[in-house]
């Protein structure tokens, strides 16, 4: 895998970027290879925890495996873009700050760490909440474009429609005009005259 496109998905990840143009280019072989490095990462940051004890060491672990999940999630994203995968960031971003906090919650006792544990749970709640909303507000968006869209082309029929129409009466129109000119006519003469009108005007 060329080593610049897993630095781009590296990176789009690391920023939380959707990356579509990426999704584009993404290969199968490129995603095991993105895959295959977020796992090692995880690892390694596992390692690093090792050298912690207590609770840090239980925060360092909760932090490396939401940073992994998240990251999993924003693969997903990159390579399957839609408002559900990127709904699933989300939660898995909420879940992440979630697991973390209530960790470090572990450090208060009493009332502060219920109200530490309250107060994450909020956060969490409140993140889900927007991460809904928000795939609720992308989604109607895409439903209001389809519509408008239908309506558009409606619209477009209708007004060839209209205009064929007012073609159609035109012509007819001006073919009543030619058969009142032929009558000015008698006998053959006014046959040939109606003859070349409905052939003009094609009736």
């Amino acid at each position: 895998m060329n080593k610049l496109n897993i630095n781009l998905i590296a990176l789009a990840i690391t920023l939380g970027f959707s990356a579509g143009a990426l999704a584009d280019n993404l290969s199968s072989s490129e995603y095991k290879a993105a895959n295959d490095k977020i796992h090692a990462d995880y690892k390694t940051a596992l390692d690093t925890c090792a050298a912690f004890s207590s609770n840090a060491h239980d925060i360092c672990k909760a932090d490396a495996k939401g940073k992994e999940r998240v990251a999993l999630a924003e693969l997903t994203a990159i390579s399957q873009p839609t408002t559900k995968h990127q709904y699933q960031v989300q939660l898995a971003k909420a879940d992440a700050n979630y697991d973390v906090a209530s960790e470090k919650c572990d450090d208060l006792a009493g009332n502060a760490k219920d109200v530490c544990i309250k107060e994450a749970k909020s956060a969490k709640t409140a993140a889900i909440a927007d991460a809904m909303a928000l795939m609720k507000s992308a989604d109607a968006k895409a439903v209001a474009d389809e519509k408008t869209a239908d309506a558009r082309s409606d619209a477009s029929k209708k007004t060839a429609d209209a205009k064929q129409e007012a073609a159609e009466e035109k012509s007819d129109a001006r073919y009543a005009v030619a058969k009142e000119k032929c009558d000015s006519y008698a006998g053959p003469a006014k046959e040939t005259c109606l003859s070349q009108a409905k052939s003009r005007f094609g009736k």
